[in-house]
Parts: structure tokens; C-alpha cells; sequence
């Protein structure tokens, strides 16, 4: 890989093989825009060789992005041919999920979880939505500098997932941390320092909701506030 180019290089005057677009350091400061323009102006279908992240393409104008998304049989999203992201893990470690899936097997997948988000389901939800939502904006510091990210994006966030999955409300932290492992970069020097100890607490997270499903079922029957829509889409993934 080639060293991280230089945060105050110039993106219209960087030769284009030179720009590589999946540095965070350009979402941390938020300094992507003239690179994306650059790219769309001048090589809109990119290749970079050797990037943070090894060698990928970008994308960037509407008309070719909605190309890729449209013919699957060309542009896989499949986990055994690499997936979504622009890290390559090995292939043991890749977990299938259904946005990692091409038709007809996502849009099954997709079929069976659709449910628990219909509006009339949200709709049956809202006074609880509400009542977190209050709960954590009133919470909030007054006259005092705060992370909003931490205190209201995140919490708000997971408050709302645990609701979606029926996930205890006091365990909800457990959501943020294995989405934080699931999409950690293993060379970035926090938690998730190889595919392994990812593997082992993603399947621990896979255990607990495979738990869950499991008494959903009969948790289901005696929720009155979840219509006949929700609950099929609750038992969906155990068919």
C-alpha cells in the first residue's frame, strides 16, 4: 500500500491515481467534497491500486452508480466474491448477511424482516418512539458543551434498534459495541486487532439474537402492541 497522501494536497491538481478516496481522515474532517468533484469531473469510474484498504474502484455519478446497482449479475454484492466493503476479509471470516446477498436470496431475506418497519407497525410503536426520543433530548446538558454523537446519535439510535428487535432495553449498549466490532478496521489499534477475536464476538452476538428468536415466539403472542405483520416478520428468519 502507498503512504496516506498529504491532507492539505491539492485534490484538482493530485495526479488521479494518487487520489484515494477511502482515507478516513477526509470523512474526520470533513474534506471530501472537492475530492468526490474531482473524481466526478475527471475519472468517474475510478480505479485506485494500492489505497488504505488495498485496491478498489469508485464510482460517483448517479446514472453509473444506479447501473451497478441494478445488474447484480455483473456487480455481486455476495459475501463469497468479496461483499459490500472495500476490505477484503478472508474468505472463513465473511459473514453472509442479506445486504450482502444478490437477488432472488435478498430480496427473500429482505421479504422476511420488511415487517417490523411497515408504517403500520411504526405507526403502532410511536407513543414508546416518542417517549425514548423525549426521554433522551430532555436528558440532555444544559449550557454545557456535549458529544451529541454519543448522547444523542447513538443512543438515539440504538434506543430505536432495541425497540425494532424487542432487545432488553438495559442491554442495548450491546448493539452499539457489535456493530462497532462488526465494521472495525483490524489495523486501526482498537478492540478488533484480528479476524479471529472478530469472529468470536460477532458469534457470541449471533448466539444472543438466535436466543431471542427463539422466545420471541411466545414473547410475541402476549405483545399487543405489535400487529399480526410484525410478529411474522419476528418468526420469518427461523422458516
Amino acid at each position: 500500500m502507498n503512504a496516506p497522501v498529504s491532507l492539505d494536497a491539492d485534490p484538482w491538481t493530485m495526479p488521479l491515481d494518487q487520489i484515494d478516496v477511502s482515507d478516513p481522515r477526509l470523512y474526520q474532517t470533513d474534506t471530501y467534497f472537492p475530492w468526490f468533484a474531482r473524481l466526478r469531473r475527471d475519472d468517474p469510474v475510478h480505479y485506485r491500486k494500492g489505497g488504505m484498504y488495498g485496491d478498489f474502484w469508485s464510482v460517483t455519478k448517479f446514472k453509473d452508480i444506479m447501473h451497478v446497482e441494478t445488474h447484480h449479475q455483473t456487480f455481486s454484492s455476495s459475501a463469497a466474491r468479496g461483499g459490500i466493503t472495500i476490505t477484503d476479509r478472508p474468505m472463513q471470516h465473511r459473514r453472509v448477511s442479506f445486504i450482502s446477498m444478490d437477488p432472488p436470496r435478498h430480496d427473500e431475506q429482505r421479504r422476511a424482516v420488511s415487517p417490523i418497519v411497515a408504517p403500520g407497525n411504526l405507526n403502532n410503536m410511536s407513543a414508546i418512539i416518542r417517549e425514548r426520543t423525549c426521554r433522551v433530548l430532555d436528558g440532555l446538558p444544559r449550557n454545557e458543551t456535549f458529544d451529541w454523537v454519543k448522547l444523542v446519535s447513538i443512543e438515539l439510535t440504538t434506543l430505536m434498534l432495541a425497540t425494532l428487535f424487542d432487545f432488553p432495553i438495559e442491554e442495548r449498549h450491546k448493539l452499539t459495541f457489535w456493530s462497532d466490532c462488526a465494521t472495525a478496521d483490524v489495523n486501526a489499534g482498537g478492540i478488533i486487532d484480528s479476524e479471529e477475536k472478530r469472529s468470536a464476538i460477532l458469534t457470541e452476538a449471533m448466539q444472543s439474537f438466535a436466543q431471542l428468536s427463539r422466545a420471541g415466539g411466545r414473547a410475541a403472542a402476549s405483545r399487543p402492541d405489535l400487529d399480526d405483520g410484525a410478529r411474522a416478520g419476528d418468526a420469518a428468519p427461523d422458516r
